[in-house]
């Protein structure tokens, strides 16, 4: 039977099971990429022409970023939970399909099966565009611990990926064929992985009471994207909207300029910070890091540190005083991360693998802190549409309309003694 939401209940449950939904869908978000990244290894055996730890990576960027241009252009009129539902299932599909076109194929590395391999990369950036952005843009207008835990799935699906592949690597190294096993095992666990995700969206996320009274906030603050989630929860508004143009809090919509507009600096800490990293990471540290003596463990342990400092850096600003919410500050640090560059090339050159194991768990450590910073303190003075004018404004708003409200009253009472004293005066 379908529910109305009209004000906040008493005490919002729920609170710790949508934490731990949102850090497994964010798991889902990252878990299939970061399987073709782990694997990377066997990539590197099956196609040794092709380089594929930085060519799968340069098709995935182009196809995430153009869909997350077009998708963030249409905002306001796209359906979050259809959004949302078609990036985790392509996600499954494409996973799913990875696994098949190697059974196919029996493992030979040819040509047709690397551009199959890239199309993909491709479908696997489209898909993340598709969920990060609608995860992210959904979860703004709720707790920041939902977010929060969001951020940390993204960077632990990269610690269970990488741990997976240890143990995978570690079963068949000495068997026949031991690398192709592993990755086959790999992807299968990773497309059981993705399927739960589309059932936890589609099935529990929505249901949980707390996820749908802030949804129900959202639409009574004038958002349009979370009908179909509402509906799906047995949710619907009570009556048309009315709308008070002289209310505070009905202000006007910005635009996605203005919004960029007022936000270019996060938007650019986003871009410094991923421009760096994937500038590294996992291209440089899969193929020119030497050799050592770890041998072809080297490149997996290298992109293990990274992971997992990188899912232990988004813990960190859960401790208050490690957060960083200036502006400026943020700006400063991340320009600091630039002397990663001659720092990573003078070690590969001159250090030893313990330098650069080293300077690997800084580079996740900060990557995996400073997103959480940014994506956390942007959303701040924004209301549910995502692009209400700032609570500022609403605050000057409000204390214009009591000043008024003060002059009128004020006028009122000059008015009232002036007619007794003129009474006054006639007696």
């Amino acid at each position: 039977m379908a529910e109305v939401y009209t004000r906040a209940p008493v005490r919002l449950e729920g609170k710790y099971g949508a934490m731990l939904v949102c850090w497994v869908l964010g798991n889902g978000c990252l878990f299939s990429w970061n399987s073709m990244l782990t694997i990377q290894d066997y990539y590197v055996a099956l196609f040794p022409n092709y380089h594929p730890s930085r060519v799968l990576t340069l098709i995935y960027q182009p196809f995430a970023l153009g869909t997350l241009a077009m998708l963030a252009y249409n905002e306001a009129k796209i359906n979050t939970r259809k959004r949302n539902l078609f990036g985790y299932s392509l996600f499954f599909i494409a996973t799913f399909i990875v696994l098949l076109l190697d059974l196919a194929t029996s493992g030979k590395g040819w040509l047709g099966s690397f551009i199959g391999i890239c199309v993909i990369s491709g479908a696997f950036g489209v898909a993340d565009a598709h969920v990060q952005g609608g995860m992210i843009g959904d979860l703004s207008f709720m707790l920041p611990e939902f977010l929060q835990s969001f951020l940390a799935g993204l960077a632990a699906s990269g610690a269970l990926t990488s741990s997976l592949r240890l143990i995978t690597k570690a079963a068949f190294e000495n068997s026949q064929d031991g690398l192709r096993k592993g990755a086959i095992l790999f992807f299968a666990i990773s497309t059981l992985f993705e399927l739960l995700c589309v059932l936890l969206y589609a099935f529990v996320f929505p249901k949980l009471p707390i996820v749908k009274y802030y949804r129900a906030k959202a639409a009574s603050e004038g958002s349009k994207t979370v009908a179909s989630d509402l509906a799906a929860a047995g949710v619907y508004k009570q009556g048309p909207e009315t709308k008070n143009e002289h209310d505070p809090q009905q202000v006007e919509r910005l635009n996605n300029k203005e919004l960029l507009l007022q936000n270019i600096d996060y938007a650019i800490d986003l871009f410094l910070i991923y421009a760096l990293t994937l500038s590294i990471f996992p291209g440089f540290l899969s193929e020119d890091t030497g050799s050592h003596s770890l041998g072809s463990w080297y490149a997996l342990v290298l992109i293990t540190m990274y992971n997992v400092w990188d899912l232990i850096g988004r813990y960190i600003p859960l401790i208050k005083c490690l957060k960083l919410e200036s502006r400026k500050g943020l700006m400063v640090v991340i320009l600091l991360r630039s002397l990663f560059v001659p720092a990573f090339y003078f070690t590969a050159k001159y250090g030893d693998q313990g330098w650069m194991i080293m300077l690997t768990t800084l580079l996740g450590l900060s990557n995996g802190h400073l997103t959480v910073c940014v994506l956390t303190c942007a959303p701040k003075g924004t209301r549910a549409k995502c692009t209400r004018k700032s609570s500022s404004f609403v605050s000057f708003r409000r204390y214009i309309c009591w000043c008024n409200s003060r002059l009128v009253v004020a006028y009122r009472q000059r008015c009232r003694c002036s007619w007794m004293l003129e009474l006054a005066n006639r007696r």
